[in-house]
């Protein structure tokens, strides 16, 4: 494994290596894919109770304007969402698009009162900043160089950061609020990447290791790596950037048109006025070619990202391709998301993949393959 100096290391680092982390390269930064315990036990206690991730390779940027309208309506001219109606305290997920309608990258975007907090995907981190420093004018964008991020996922979280802060009982998805925590401000979020309730919280630095020790003291708290990260993100439904998402899909064909508001769609009185608008409004009206959908292989063998999918079982009718597959321990069965044409995107659908020479037979399902539980 290559530990050159080269990779990143969050503020958490050293702590990783105590805990028995097996580390590996990720988007530039050391990272930890799994613990002792195993991708598979971590994945089905983060279900159970809950699992804390550390996600501070993750970009958070402020933005500011002369106001928070201002600084909203700079950012409408990159994102196809609503920004201005966003309310103070709440967070929106939504995506920086390309002129010919692909996906920069997906993001998390926070109305802060007077700014903007925008949380970006680290293999984007300073691609976006230079996006935002060159399209936002009028704007301060400052990159938070000496922060870390944390995410306390799972049906126990909001037990667990209620025996620190108080407040976190109150607050419902997408809610976003201050707290001093441990003598350390903090901005705590109740979102994440899971499918489960639970928070991400951005730590000062130097705190960041006192906030993980207390949270990993409960007993029914463990730490969790990017293995499991990705094996719930993928029963959740939730695109992975670079691999469900990119420049290539636009967002009506990666099925995300729920993220855009009506006041940004066609007819809104908001509508279009950031790159790509022409065609994803094409998309909005004879709908896309293709469409990313579910995909249930049947039996035990899992499908990868970049198998190619068939509508027969032979190579001669190629559809497109899976762009995430891997086995999911919640739902005992292999799982996978990709791109099929529009008129094959109906649940039911049967499909197959080849797999070292096989055909393997998958079924279109509706995302997601369990049920989340955000507290709404």
């Amino acid at each position: 494994m290559d530990h050159s100096p080269t990779l990143k290391q969050t503020p958490l680092h050293a702590l990783h290596l105590s805990l028995g982390a097996k580390m590996v390269p990720f988007a530039g930064y050391d990272m930890p894919v799994q613990y002792p315990m195993g991708v598979m036990k971590e994945h089905l206690q983060t279900r159970a109770a809950s699992g804390l991730f550390d996600v501070s390779h993750m970009g958070q940027v402020i933005v500011r304007g002369t106001s928070y309208e201002d600084a909203a309506r700079a950012l409408e001219t990159l994102v196809p969402v609503d920004i201005l109606g966003l309310k103070p305290g709440r967070q929106r997920y939504g995506f920086f698009t390309a002129d010919n309608g692909g996906i920069l990258d997906d993001l998390m975007i926070t109305n802060r009162g007077d700014h903007l907090l925008v949380v970006v995907n680290a293999a984007c981190k300073e691609q976006d900043l230079a996006h935002m420093k060159a399209h936002l004018a009028g704007c301060e964008v400052t990159l938070l160089e000496d922060r870390a991020l944390l995410a306390l996922q799972g049906p126990s979280a909001e037990k667990l950061l209620a025996s620190l802060w108080a407040g976190a009982a109150d607050m419902i998805f997408m809610d976003v609020r201050d707290a001093s925590i441990l003598g350390a401000d903090c901005i705590i979020s109740r979102s994440g990447y899971s499918g489960e309730d639970g928070f991400e919280i951005s730590v000062p630095a130097d705190k960041a290791e006192e906030f993980a020790k207390a949270l990993l003291a409960h007993p029914e708290c463990e730490p969790i790596g990017l293995g499991a990260r990705d094996s719930l993100r993928l029963e959740a439904g939730l695109c992975l950037y670079g691999n469900d998402i990119d420049t290539t899909t636009s967002p009506v064909e990666a099925s995300l048109e729920w993220a855009m508001q009506k006041v940004r769609r066609p007819g809104g009185e908001r509508a279009g006025g950031y790159p790509g608008a022409d065609r994803i409004a094409e998309d909005f009206a004879t709908g896309p070619v293709r469409r990313r959908v579910g995909l249930k292989p049947e039996g035990k063998a899992p499908v990868r990202a970049h198998a190619v999918l068939y509508a027969e079982d032979s190579p001669e009718s190629p559809i497109g391709e899976v762009t995430s597959g891997t086995f999911g321990p919640s739902v005992e069965g292999p799982v996978a998301m990709g791109y099929v044409p529009a008129a094959l995107a109906e649940p039911g659908t049967r499909v197959f993949a080849e797999v070292r020479g096989k055909y393997l037979p998958l079924t279109v399902t509706a995302l997601p393959f369990i049920t989340p539980t955000y507290k709404r």
